[in-house]
């Protein structure tokens, strides 16, 4: 990393206030040649920047971070600019006149990663961050920035390179006085660690809930007032409704937040045969998003016998104005039941993605490679009358555990982790 970059770190477009983000060695250099000199280290100086022939571009507030005490852990700077385009784009050629180059997306979180200032699974974290929408998602994600995540997988690291060296121990010096059954002692803490690699894996459901948002579906016959039910949730009209069966065709999906967790809703198709082609497609589509739903809803209008459904799906009785006597059931015309549904479901919401003290896995990455190291565990404890053999499958299972931090990790799986990163991350 020979190159400086720069980047904008603020949305694009008018503004108030536009940050450009530096890092690389010629930081210092190309501060020097916009007229950005005498800064004090992490300290608010006011300067009059300037381009390559002396025309003034803005005055500008500039901090200068020296390496390696920076986020990259290089020499950096930022420049806190006056919002309008013209400026951005004037101090953009200034810039790229100095030498520097355009900062790729996440180039910035991945030179600190590459300079040992956070780990992969705290490089993620700045991304979930950038994204969370919910205040779970921002707990999460700082957690997990923290080290929170990485200080349980490093903890289970070094119990396993424990075990490691007592396997070897028995592996390489049979003949000398070494505590009888090594291999044995081993066991205990091999169980622990499954146990605690089986939790986590278990937890990961939470986690991507959290990070990715908690899914219901609603279902039921055409009619049943889905999509009134839809509309209210959301609180505005996004998918239509008329008294004509089979409107809703396709998936419509909402977002909406309950107990500060986000919650992904789908309206769908009205559960019925048909011989409609694209009918029959939207029905398929509904019983799909239902099948990998957290939640499914099955609206049944009042007038209607309730019909069985299985365990874990909510019976919704729609239309409660049919029957006002009744005191059953919910009505959008009215708002009956309205607010306690809404109660339930924020309760629901909440207990899925609640519990432990944190979840091991907020990537489908992470979890993959904790069910390898589970696997590899398993098959270690299987093989402990050969320790030659069970070593080995510990060391695999070290190694899965050092991909999450990205200590082995290919080149490639790093680009396509950080290309998901905005400009200026």
């Amino acid at each position: 990393m020979t190159d400086t970059i720069f980047a904008l770190a603020t949305p694009p477009g008018r503004g108030a206030v536009a940050v450009i983000r530096i890092s690389g060695p010629a930081s210092g250099r190309a501060l020097a040649q916009i007229g950005a000199t005498s800064l004090t280290a992490r300290r608010a100086s006011l300067r009059r920047l300037a381009d390559a022939d002396h025309r003034e571009i803005d005055q500008a507030l500039v901090f200068w971070f020296p390496g390696p005490a920076s986020f990259t852990g290089e020499d950096s700077a930022e420049l806190h600019l006056h919002g309008g385009l013209a400026v951005i784009e004037t101090m953009t050629a200034a810039l790229l006149h100095t030498g520097l180059r355009l900062a790729e997306p996440g180039e910035f979180t991945r030179r600190a990663f590459e300079n040992g200032k956070l780990d992969l699974s705290q490089a993620e974290a700045v991304a979930d961050l950038v994204d969370a929408e919910t205040s779970a998602q921002r707990d999460q994600a700082l957690q997990q920035l923290g080290g929170a995540l990485s200080r349980r997988y490093e903890d289970w690291r070094q119990r396993l390179i424990h075990v490691l060296a007592m396997l070897e121990a028995a592996v390489d010096f049979p003949d000398e006085e070494l505590p009888e059954d090594v291999a044995g002692r081993a066991r205990p803490d091999l169980d622990a660690l499954l146990h605690d690699l089986e939790q986590a894996l278990s937890e990961s459901a939470r986690g991507t809930r959290i990070r990715e948002g908690y899914r219901i579906a609603l279902t039921g016959a055409p009619n049943a007032g889905k999509s009134s039910l839809f509309n209210a949730l959301v609180e505005r009209d996004a998918a239509i409704v008329t008294p004509i069966a089979g409107t809703t065709r396709d998936v419509i999906e909402g977002q909406l937040v309950l107990g500060g967790r986000k919650v992904l809703i789908a309206d769908t198709a009205g559960l019925r045969e048909t011989g409609d082609v694209i009918e029959a497609e939207g029905v398929a589509r509904a019983r799909a998003w239902a099948a990998a739903a957290d939640l499914e809803l099955r609206l049944v209008p009042v007038d209607e016998p309730p019909p069985a459904v299985p365990d874990g799906v909510w019976l919704i009785r729609t239309k409660a104005d049919l029957r006002p006597d009744d005191g059953d059931g919910i009505s959008i015309a009215t708002g009956q039941g309205l607010a306690a549904l809404r109660a339930a479901l924020t309760a629901a919401v909440v207990a899925a993605t609640s519990g432990a003290e944190f979840p091991a896995a907020t990537q489908a990455r992470h979890a993959i490679r904790l069910k390898d190291a589970h696997q590899h565990l398993d098959r270690a404890v299987h093989h402990l009358h050969e320790a030659e053999l069970a070593s080995e499958d510990v060391r695999l299972a070290i190694r899965a555990l050092e991909a999450v931090a990205g200590r082995v990790d290919v080149e490639a799986v790093l680009d396509v982790i950080f290309s998901s990163f905005c400009i200026g991350k």
